[in-house]
């Protein structure tokens, strides 16, 4: 059974019309390497949903999704596309507070609303990828086409080639 935030993400992505399906998993298999491993899935397809906040009062916050091949370039790009001096990883207890999930279930779908989202323009090339589904025992498998339907910007080189 589908948790409230969970149910929430899977009401937003519908409301986009576009095509999706479903991955139930065992949520101790979310993290994205350990999913790709059990579950068959290329880590090329495969992306996280990470919450970065600044370090201002109140933190300046977005999200931003790239490929799991990938790793966001929080210093220098997203920095730069917030305005802001300082930024980092939110930690899980302010991602839980903002969005309602927990790291490794973090979904681009059902986000509040005055939160930006920021893809990985390499995303936008894909025919699907994978995201989180707003829970840890949830993944979603959606077009990029879904990913702008909800407001995301795409943006070159938002990540950097893991490695």
């Amino acid at each position: 059974m589908a948790s409230e935030i969970e149910e929430a993400a899977l009401a937003a992505i519908r409301a986009t019309g576009e095509p999706f399906d479903v991955v139930e998993i065992d949520p101790e298999l979310a993290d994205t390497a350990a999913f790709c491993e059990a579950y068959g899935y290329p880590m090329e397809a495969s992306a996280n949903c990470i919450l970065v906040a600044s370090k201002d009062d109140p933190p300046v916050l977005a999200a931003c999704l790239a490929l799991a091949t990938t790793r966001l370039d929080v210093n220098k790009r997203v920095r730069k596309l917030l305005g802001v001096r300082k930024l980092s990883f939110a930690p899980a207890e302010l991602t839980r507070r903002v969005t309602g999930m927990e790291i490794g279930g973090v979904t681009p779908f059902g986000l509040p609303g005055e939160l930006p989202l920021y893809v990985d323009a390499r995303i936008g090339d894909l025919e699907r990828v994978i995201v989180g589904g707003g829970g840890r025992g949830l993944k979603l498998d959606v077009p990029p086409a879904a990913l702008a339907a909800v407001g995301a910007e795409f943006v070159p080189d938002l990540a950097v080639e893991a490695g």
